[in-house]
């Protein structure tokens, strides 16, 4: 997204300041400026909503796995501790149950780790996508506070409503922008 620079800015206020039709079309073109601006701001809040919903979709999913594989194991578990209180006709082939039981078990502990680690992921992803939704609709708001008063300078010819909507309108690329930061 580019922004106007301190100079551009001192030049543009110049030209509002000398009046005349020279210096409503350039106002009209700062408003236009603003409003692509505005869509843009726009589709990246959308984005990151979108992004935040996936997110928490996933670690849904990765928490109903982890759930599930839990069950799994608590069972298992209730059954290998149960083995040894049942009658049994053949103790080798029941102590190869029990260790296979027990290799599930532990497979089950190293996949319960990672389905944690990966929900946990997914939510930390989903955060992030919010924190930058956030900031980009703050930015989408002061946008288009600014085109409203920034054309409230083409009916009126007052030359303060067009700074304080190109103060605005700067404000919210700023806040924008600072989205791709955000940690």
């Amino acid at each position: 997204m580019g922004s106007m620079e301190p100079t551009e800015m001192q030049e543009f206020s110049k030209q509002v300041q000398e009046g005349g039709e020279e210096s409503l079309t350039s106002i009209s073109l700062a408003i236009s400026i603003f409003a692509v601006m505005v869509a843009m701001v726009t589709v990246l809040g959308h984005r990151s909503h979108t992004e935040a919903v996936l997110m928490q979709s996933q670690a849904d999913d990765q928490w109903s796995l982890y759930q599930s594989k839990k069950i799994l194991q608590e069972s298992l578990a209730v059954v290998v501790e149960q083995m040894p209180l049942q009658p049994t006709t053949d103790p080798a082939a029941t102590k190869a149950l029990m260790a296979k039981y027990k290799a599930h078990i532990a497979k089950w502990d190293v996949d319960l780790a990672e389905a944690h680690d990966k929900a946990e992921g997914f939510q930390s992803g989903r955060e992030h996508a919010e924190h930058q939704a956030g900031r980009y609709d703050l930015g989408e708001a002061l946008l288009q506070i600014s085109v409203v008063l920034s054309s409230i300078t083409l009916f009126t010819r007052r030359r303060s409503y067009f700074v304080g909507g190109l103060c605005l309108g700067v404000a919210g690329l700023v806040i924008a922008a600072s989205a791709l930061y955000v940690h």
